[in-house]
């Protein structure tokens, strides 16, 4: 019994071994995470915190959102999507909008209801907007060239979007 006690304690690494292993273990196990979680967060999914009111009631202020940020590579918005974007007059920020028009459309604004006109025709098309609670009674029409989008706030009265500053060029979309 005495001699297995003895083999035990002299397998046992000595202090400095054991702290190089351990340390050699945490190094290889944050490296592996970062070669797994880096690309995710830098190409898959991004979060972003809402700052303002311009999204209320659909999204409120200090909200955590995650970011599809793959969809649109492998397919077109739609309306209806709600979308981060880098903002067309300072890109290092960030808005959040939803997609009211989409490209080569005509976006025409009577009292707050927003009609469209798609391309070729010649009839305006009411959206239904049950998700608006605060309307703004604006006025105005709004022409959609290619590869642009017409982007509103759900809180109308709180929002700084395209009847402001115009329409939003697809290159700018991060992710839904």
């Amino acid at each position: 019994m005495q001699d297995e006690t003895d083999r035990l304690a002299s397998s046992t690494p000595k202090n400095s071994q054991g702290e190089k292993h351990w340390f050699r273990e945490t190094l290889e196990l944050i490296i592996l995470a970062l070669v797994i979680v880096l690309p995710i967060r830098l190409f898959i999914v991004n979060p972003f915190i809402v700052s303002g009111a311009s999204m209320v009631p659909t999204f409120q202020n200090g909200e955590y959102l995650i970011v599809d940020q793959i969809t649109y590579r492998f397919s077109d918005p739609k309306r209806g999507d709600v979308i981060i974007f880098r903002y067309p007059k300072d890109q290092s920020k960030f808005f959040i909008k939803r997609i009211v028009g989409l490209p080569e459309e005509k976006v025409e604004i009577k009292g707050g209801v927003v009609s469209i006109e798609k391309a070729g025709q010649k009839k305006f098309t009411l959206i239904s907007e049950d998700y608006i609670k605060n309307k703004s009674f604006d006025n105005g029409n709004y022409t959609i060239g290619d590869k642009e989008y017409f982007v509103l706030g759900d809180n109308r009265i709180s929002s700084s979007d395209s009847r402001f500053w115009g329409v939003l060029p697809e290159k700018l979309i991060v992710g839904r």
